[in-house]
C-alpha cells in the first residue's frame, strides 16, 4: 500500500498549531471566496475559476513550510508559482537538476499538444450532434492532450533545458501496471506530490498507510466534487464515489488473494487497473457535467 504516495523522507513533525493555521487558512480562503462570489458566472467559467483557486490553495500549502523563503530569488519563487504547474517546491529549487530533454521529447511534447487541437477543432465539428455525450468525452480528451499530456509536458522540457529541476507530470500513465504506480505518480504527479507531504504522511502516524491513502483518496474526491459537480450544479456525490472505488482497489490490489491473481504486476496488474480507473470515469465526469459544462465551453472556445 505504501507505493500509492511517495513520502519525502524529509517531512517535518507535525506542526504546532500557528503552522497549521499559517498553512491551511490562507488556502481555504481563495476556494470559498470564488465558490461564492463566482456563482453567477457561466458554468464553465466558473469551473475554471475554482479549479484556479484550487491550485492557488495547492501553490500556497507547498510554500508555507518554507516561509519566509529566504534562500529562493524572486525570480525563482515567482518561476514556480506562476510558471510551472507541478507543486514540489523543494525538487523545483533543488541544486541538482535533471537531465535536459531530448529531442524525442520535445517532438512528442508538441506532437500530443497539436493532436489535441485538432481533436478539438477539428474531428469534434465532424461528429453528429445527436450524441453530445460523445462529443462532450471526446473534448475532454483532447482538452487532456493539449493541456496535461502536452503543454505540461512542454513547460517541463523548457524548466529542464533551464536547469530546474521540473519533471513531467504525466508518465505513462497508460502504462501502469498497478493502481498505486497510477495513482502513486504515472497520473498527474503534481497531486501526489501535494498529498505525500501534507495530507498522507502526517494521517499515516494517525490512522496508518491503509487509513491515509483511504483519506488522500476521499480528499480527492471533494476536490473533484468542488470542480465538477458543483460548476454543474448536479451530479454531487460521483465523484467521491469513483474515488471510493479507487481506493477499495488499491485495498485489493495490495491483499493476499490480490497478489494470488498477479495484481499489481504483469498484464492482469493493468488490465485491472485500466478496468478500476478507466471503467467508472463516466461517473467521474458525469453526464450533467459534461452537458452543463464541457458542451457550452467547447461552443464557446469554436470547437462545435
Amino acid at each position: 500500500m505504501t507505493e500509492c504516495i511517495r513520502i519525502d523522507r524529509r517531512v517535518l513533525p507535525f506542526a504546532p498549531a500557528h503552522r497549521w493555521a499559517r498553512k491551511w487558512f490562507p488556502a481555504l480562503l481563495p476556494v470559498l471566496v470564488c465558490a461564492i462570489t463566482a456563482l453567477h458566472l457561466p458554468p464553465w467559467i466558473y469551473m475554471w475559476l475554482l479549479a484556479a483557486s484550487i491550485f492557488a490553495a495547492a501553490k500556497w500549502i507547498t510554500v508555507s513550510d518554507e516561509f519566509p523563503w529566504r534562500n529562493v530569488s524572486r525570480g525563482r519563487m515567482a518561476a514556480y508559482l506562476l510558471l510551472w504547474p507541478g507543486l514540489n517546491f523543494r525538487s523545483f529549487h533543488a541544486l541538482t537538476p535533471l537531465r535536459p530533454p531530448t529531442v524525442s521529447e520535445w517532438f512528442m511534447a508538441v506532437a500530443k499538444t497539436v493532436v489535441g487541437a485538432v481533436v478539438i477543432w477539428g474531428a469534434l465539428r465532424f461528429l453528429p450532434p445527436t450524441h453530445p455525450i460523445v462529443i462532450g468525452w471526446i473534448g475532454m480528451v483532447g482538452i487532456a492532450l493539449v493541456l496535461h499530456f502536452g503543454l505540461f509536458h512542454i513547460l517541463s522540457n523548457v524548466w529542464r533545458a533551464a536547469r530546474f529541476n521540473a519533471p513531467p507530470l504525466m508518465t505513462n500513465p497508460i502504462g501502469a501496471t498497478s493502481l498505486a504506480r497510477f495513482w502513486g505518480g504515472q497520473w498527474n504527479k503534481a497531486f501526489n506530490d501535494l498529498m505525500a507531504p501534507h495530507v498522507f504522511a502526517p494521517l499515516v502516524r494517525k490512522v496508518g498507510t491503509t487509513g491515509a491513502a483511504l483519506a488522500v483518496f476521499l480528499i480527492s474526491g471533494l476536490l473533484h466534487e468542488i470542480v465538477i459537480s458543483l460548476p454543474a450544479r448536479g451530479g454531487f456525490g460521483l465523484p467521491t464515489f469513483y474515488f471510493t472505488i479507487q481506493g477499495a482497489g488499491l485495498w485489493a490490489e495490495r491483499t493476499r488473494y490480490g497478489r494470488k491473481l498477479g495484481l499489481g504486476r504483469g498484464f492482469r496488474g493493468w488490465f485491472f487497473t485500466a478496468i478500476v480507473a478507466g471503467g467508472p470515469a463516466y461517473w467521474l465526469f458525469h453526464p450533467v457535467f459534461v452537458r452543463q459544462v464541457i458542451l457550452p465551453m467547447l461552443r464557446a472556445i469554436g470547437a462545435i
